[in-house]
């Protein structure tokens, strides 16, 4: 049985202090910009695949994040970090209720330490996974400013001063892509190696990635020149998948590998893979089993479909050509994808603890590993649990301390 080196773990979360973007806006916006206020949860109703939520003057109480005309509560689904697996529900919280992990550096490295990890990088909370709660303001100028102020405070307050530990992960003005790629310029002058994207733009009402006018391609680029990982985490496209409007969350949680399994598809045949060599992207918490279909079929597709199909003209080679040493999984509990660990590739896996979600393995992150990888040996394990990561963000940590 391998020994678990500390894990470098490629997706975690962070809670947001309520003192972003107060401390770090314009004076004159600040007033306009995102706050925090405790206020009672009088209403919260599960619909359209959503849940809505309506303040009150009489319920439970939650701290509120306000912005423009929106009224979002902290949950305890997305801070669950603590609480017994009964318990974690879709219920109202106050930060007060959290474990201070969740948003506070300190005690956050702290719970790293429990829970057997080195170094963590972490999506976003009140902005969402890529920043679609700036790309629906009505007012871009401060949108932007949020964008920045939020990689600000990532960049000189949530990974500064951690030793490495904590690496910076950044977001994009997702509606003007030459702005995006002006943020991932100033971001990786000061050693931003990875950037939040929608695994399906086309979801959140941009374009997508085929886009025939090439929308994407400033961002895109700019990745490429500054060796920026593009950063898809399942639910990035605002959508989830299911089977029917009457079916349980259960089934959507199910399946999440879809979105990711439908990105790749569409990175394979857009040809930004192609004009841009050097770019990679990694799927967050979509699992790893699916990926030997995927290019398995993108492969038979481009071949069998060449006399209807215009793929070749952008994708000049196999898809699946395009895969290797470019797109890195992402997986937390996947027994499935690690007996097709060669179909995937062993230098393209990563792994995560997801702390402080519902899906999250904190504290017991080595024990999940150590029956994970019971069968394997030495050397994979250590690519898996941390080097392949380390790798891919070049990060300043041993390889195998």
């Amino acid at each position: 049985m391998p020994q678990i080196p500390r894990i470098v773990s490629a997706d975690d979360h962070v809670v947001e202090p309520p003192d972003v973007f107060t401390n770090r806006l314009p004076s004159k916006y600040r007033e306009r910009g995102p706050q925090v206020q405790r206020a009672p949860v009088a209403e919260m109703t599960f619909r359209g695949g959503k849940y809505a939520y309506a303040m009150g003057d009489e319920g439970p109480l939650a701290d509120w994040w306000l912005y423009e005309d929106r009224a979002i509560p902290h949950t305890r689904l997305s801070a669950c970090a603590g609480f017994a697996p009964e318990e974690v529900q879709v219920v109202p919280m106050t930060y007060d209720e959290m474990r201070p992990g969740c948003f506070e550096q300190r005690a956050r490295l702290a719970d790293m330490d429990l829970n057997h990890v080195e170094a963590s990088l972490c999506f976003p909370t009140f902005p969402r996974f890529c920043g679609q709660t700036f790309l629906e303001a009505d007012d871009k100028n401060l949108a932007l400013l949020c964008v920045q102020a939020y990689n600000d405070w990532m960049v000189e307050e949530w990974c500064a001063g951690s030793g490495g530990r904590l690496i910076p992960l950044c977001l994009i003005p997702l509606w003007d892509p030459v702005l995006a790629a002006a943020e991932v310029r100033r971001n990786a002058a000061r050693g931003v190696r990875a950037v939040c994207f929608s695994e399906l733009p086309s979801n959140l009402g941009l374009p997508s990635i085929h886009d025939e006018g090439r929308f994407w391609d400033p961002f895109v680029a700019a990745c490429d020149e500054t060796g920026t990982v593009i950063c898809m985490h399942s639910g990035s496209g605002s959508k989830m998948p299911s089977t029917s409007p009457d079916a349980p969350p259960a089934v959507s949680s199910t399946l999440t590998h879809e979105l990711a399994e439908g990105s790749l598809a569409d990175w394979l045949f857009s040809g930004l893979l192609v004009r841009y060599p050097d770019v990679k992207i990694t799927y967050s918490e979509g699992q790893i089993g699916w990926i030997p279909y995927i290019l398995t079929r993108a492969d038979r597709v481009w071949e069998h479909n060449r006399g209807w199909s215009d793929s070749r003209d952008l994708v000049p080679e196999p898809p699946s050509t395009y895969y290797w040493g470019r797109v890195y999984g992402c997986f937390f509990d996947d027994a499935a994808g690690l007996d097709a660990i060669d179909a995937i590739g062993p230098d393209q896996v990563t792994f995560e603890t997801d702390y402080p979600h519902a899906d999250g393995t904190w504290p017991h992150s080595k024990a999940v590993a150590e029956k994970l990888f019971a069968g394997l040996d030495q050397e994979l394990t250590n690519k898996i649990v941390r080097e392949n990561t380390i790798r891919l963000f070049d990060l300043d940590l041993a390889s195998t301390p």
